[in-house]
C-alpha cells in the first residue's frame, strides 16, 4: 500500500509538472504578443525601442523577481510582505504538487506581464535606462507585494476571501494604474494635443503586426488563466470552466466593441476591436473560476464597451497612452475584479450572497490601484528629478531607434 501511494503521488507530480510547465511556457510566450502589439501601435521610427522595452521587462524583471521578488511574494508573510530571498525549498503553504522552482517560473510570467503593460503606455518617449531601473523596482518590490496580499496564504486580502484567480487586480489593475502614473509624469508625445485641448491621432505604423500580437496574447491567455489551477489532476472541471469563460468573455468583448464603434462612428474600428477582445480577457481573469458562462458573456460584453469609453475619457484628460494599456488593463482589471462580487455563483450579490464578497473585491482592487499608482508616481518623479525619464526633443522627433540604437526597423537592400 505504501509503495502504491508513493507511485500514485509521483504520477500526480509528473502530470501536474507537465501541465504547469506547458502553461508557464504559454504565459512566457505572451511577451511576444506584447512586443508585436505595441510595435504595431507605434510609429516606424520607434519600433525597435518598444521591442527593447519588452526585452528589458523579461531580463531585468526576471532577475529582480528571482533575487528579491519571489521571496517578497511567497516567503513567510506578515500579511503585507515577506523578507525571503531567492527560491525557497520550504513548503509555501499553497498545497503545490509541482516544485517551487517551476512555480517561480509561472509566477515570473505574471510579473513580467504586469510590467509589460507599463511599457506600452510610456512608448515613444521614455529613456531606456530609466525604464530598466523602474522595471527592476517593479518586479523586485511592487508587484511581489501585491502578489503577497492576494496569493500568499497569509496575505491580508487572501485572508479576507478576496477572489482574483489569475490576476485581474494583481496583474492587470496593478500594471494599468502604474501605467497611468507613469504616463502622467512623462507627459504626452510631441504634437499629440493642441493648445485648444483637442487631440491629434498618431496612428500606429503596422496594424496587421498589432493584430498578430493580439492573437498571440489571446492564445497565451489559455495558459494564463487555466494555468492558475497549478495542477491538472483533480481540476478538470475547474480547468474546463476557466477555458470556456475565458473564451466567451473575450469574444463578447470583441463583439461589443464592433457594435459600439459601428453605431458611434459608422465604421468598425479594428484597433478598438483588438482592445475590446483584450478587455474581455482582462475582465474575466479574476472570476473565471467562479462565474457561469452566461455571466462571462455579460462581463466580457460590458468590458468591450468600457474600454471604448475609457480610451475617450483618458484622451480628454490628455493622458497619452499609445496602445490603450490604461483602459484595457487598468480600468477593466478594476471592473472585472468588482464584477466577481456581483456574478460569483457562491457569494455573488446577484446569486443571493449579500454584499460581503462585493465589499471585499472593491477594497482589494482599490487598494491595489491606489498602491500601484502612488508608488509609481513617486518613483517616476524621483527619476525625473535625478537621471531623467524622457528622451530629448531631438530624439523624440528623429526617433529613438536611430539615436539610441543606430538602426532602422525596416531597411531596403535595393
Amino acid at each position: 500500500m505504501e509503495e502504491y501511494s508513493r507511485l500514485l503521488n509521483e504520477q500526480v507530480f509528473a502530470i501536474n509538472t507537465v501541465w504547469v510547465a506547458l502553461c508557464a511556457a504559454l504565459i512566457f510566450f505572451m511577451e511576444a504578443g506584447f512586443a508585436l502589439l505595441e510595435a504595431g501601435f507605434v510609429r516606424t521610427k520607434n519600433t525597435m525601442s518598444i521591442i527593447a522595452k519588452v526585452f528589458i521587462d523579461i531580463t531585468f524583471g526576471g532577475i529582480a523577481f528571482f533575487v528579491i521578488g519571489f521571496g517578497v511574494a511567497y516567503g513567510a508573510s506578515n500579511g503585507w510582505f515577506a523578507f525571503d530571498l531567492g527560491i525557497s525549498d520550504d513548503d509555501l503553504g499553497l498545497g503545490l504538487t509541482v516544485s517551487n522552482k517551476l512555480f517561480w517560473f509561472i509566477q515570473l510570467g505574471f510579473a513580467v506581464a504586469a510590467i509589460s503593460i507599463v511599457s506600452g503606455a510610456v512608448a515613444e518617449r521614455m529613456k531606456l535606462w530609466a525604464y530598466a531601473f523602474f522595471v527592476f523596482i517593479f518586479c523586485a518590490i511592487m508587484y511581489p507585494m501585491v502578489a503577497n496580499w492576494v496569493w500568499n496564504p497569509n496575505g491580508w486580502l487572501a485572508l479576507r476571501g478576496f477572489n482574483d484567480f489569475a490576476g485581474s487586480a494583481a496583474v492587470h489593475a496593478m500594471g494599468g494604474f502604474s501605467a497611468l502614473a507613469a504616463a502622467l509624469v512623462l507627459g504626452p508625445r510631441i504634437a499629440k494635443y493642441n493648445e485648444d485641448g483637442s487631440s491629434n491621432t498618431i496612428p500606429g505604423h503596422n496594424l496587421p503586426l498589432a493584430a498578430v500580437g493580439a492573437f498571440i496574447l489571446w492564445f497565451g491567455w489559455f495558459g494564463f488563466n487555466p494555468g492558475s489551477s497549478l495542477g491538472a489532476v483533480g481540476n478538470w472541471e475547474l480547468i474546463g470552466d476557466v477555458v470556456v469563460n475565458t473564451f466567451l468573455a473575450s469574444a463578447a468583448g470583441g463583439i461589443a466593441t464592433m457594435l459600439y464603434t459601428y453605431f458611434s462612428y459608422g465604421k468598425i474600428d479594428i484597433t478598438m476591436v483588438i482592445n475590446g477582445i483584450l478587455a474581455g480577457l482582462v475582465s474575466i481573469t479574476a472570476g473565471c473560476n467562479v462565474v457561469s458562462p452566461i455571466a462571462a458573456l455579460i462581463i466580457g460584453f460590458i468590458a468591450g464597451i468600457v474600454v471604448d469609453l475609457a480610451v475617450l475619457f483618458f484622451d480628454r484628460l490628455k493622458v497619452d497612452d499609445p496602445v490603450g494599456a490604461i483602459a484595457v488593463h487598468g480600468i477593466n482589471g478594476l471592473f472585472g475584479t468588482v464584477a466577481v462580487g456581483f456574478f460569483a455563483l457562491d457569494g455573488g450579490l446577484f446569486y443571493g450572497g449579500g454584499s460581503a464578497l462585493l465589499v471585499t473585491q472593491i477594497i482589494g482592487v482599490v487598494s491595489i490601484a491606489v498602491f500601484s499608482f502612488c508608488l509609481t508616481y513617486l518613483i517616476m518623479r524621483i527619476l525625473k528629478m535625478t537621471i531623467g525619464i524622457r528622451v530629448s526633443i531631438h530624439e523624440e522627433k528623429v526617433g529613438i531607434d536611430a539615436i539610441s540604437f543606430g538602426i532602422k526597423s525596416y531597411t531596403s537592400n535595393e
